[in-house]
């Protein structure tokens, strides 16, 4: 009897968990970008995902695994997560929704090209194919020269930038860090990081009637993001998962055409498809490896 199909049917769900979480962070986004800058969405935030965490830690009776070790990585951590997280958030609010996720998605392959000299791992052929693969899709996207290369599509490749050196750091923290640990300082850091950089003009804009329900569902719907993934990954193989998440870009690309009036570019989907070959070709290889090791280590 084939027990793969309902591990399957349950990541399907987690991952549609994800998507709707990641949708609504960028409409929310968008939608408070006219009240409040990116450094207040951050702080806010990250308020509310501290509230959340800290819960957590105290139903499961977890605090005993926050502890101050290697806490400089945590701020390093912390504080490349904060700027891209950051312009993500700018580029949500002046960039086409579709844009800004298909140059998302090109943050594993920043991933491939970084990790061999932050983490010492080998850069074989096909990673090397697959970036070269994900950066055709970014030339598709962005389409330098063919139109103006504006702010907002600039900030949205950088954030990926940024979220591939958090997940190189994150990888790192793993090793010694639970994940409660890296949630309860990934909160904590980014609001006071937040709330420093809010109060450089000597501003601090509350939140109101209007905005409070959108900050609480950009605070609630990125921790919930993560963790629908994270399930996602425990109970079915990446090669299964990267296709649901890639869901995201015609989702988000419908939400922009009909709240946001965004034209359908078929450019920004064609480029979209490029990077995911490449992302895949790599997953499926990385999954071939990994059958291959176990093999010889079951013998």
């Amino acid at each position: 009897m084939d027990n793969s199909k309902p591990q399957i049917g349950k990541a399907a769900l987690w991952m549609i968990g994800a998507i709707a979480s990641f949708t609504s962070m960028a409409v929310a986004g968008r939608e408070l970008s006219v009240t409040h800058d990116t450094f207040e969405i951050m702080f806010y935030r990250s308020l509310v995902g501290m509230c959340v965490v800290s819960l957590v830690l105290t139903v499961t009776g977890k605090w005993h695994q926050v502890s101050t070790e290697r806490i400089g990585l945590h701020g390093v951590r912390n504080t490349l997560h904060f700027t891209g997280q950051n312009l993500w958030f700018y580029a949500v609010s002046v960039a086409p929704l579709a844009q800004v996720f298909a140059l998302e998605f090109t943050q594993p392959i920043w991933v491939i090209l970084l990790s061999p000299m932050l983490l010492a791992e080998r850069l074989t052929v096909v990673r090397v194919l697959s970036a070269l693969i994900g950066f055709a899709g970014i030339l598709i996207v962005a389409r330098p020269g063919a139109v103006p290369l504006s702010a907002g599509i600039v900030a949205a490749a950088m954030s990926a930038v940024f979220f591939a050196l958090t997940t190189i750091s994150t990888k790192k923290l793993t090793r010694s860090a639970s994940i409660g640990c890296i949630m309860f300082w990934l909160t904590v850091i980014q609001a006071g990081l937040g709330l420093a950089a809010s109060a450089i003009d000597g501003e601090l804009a509350l939140p109101t009637m209007a905005t409070a329900p959108w900050l609480l569902l950009v605070g609630l719907a990125g921790l919930l993001a993560h963790f629908c993934i994270t399930n996602a990954l425990s109970i079915a193989p990446a090669t299964v998962v990267i296709p649901f998440d890639f869901a995201r870009l015609p989702t988000i690309a419908i939400v922009g055409m009909l709240f946001y009036h965004e034209a359908l570019d078929q450019w920004t989907l064609v480029g979209a498809a490029v990077i995911f070959v490449g992302i895949f070709l790599n997953v499926q290889s990385e999954n071939r490896n990994s059958l291959a090791t176990d093999s010889r280590n079951t013998h």
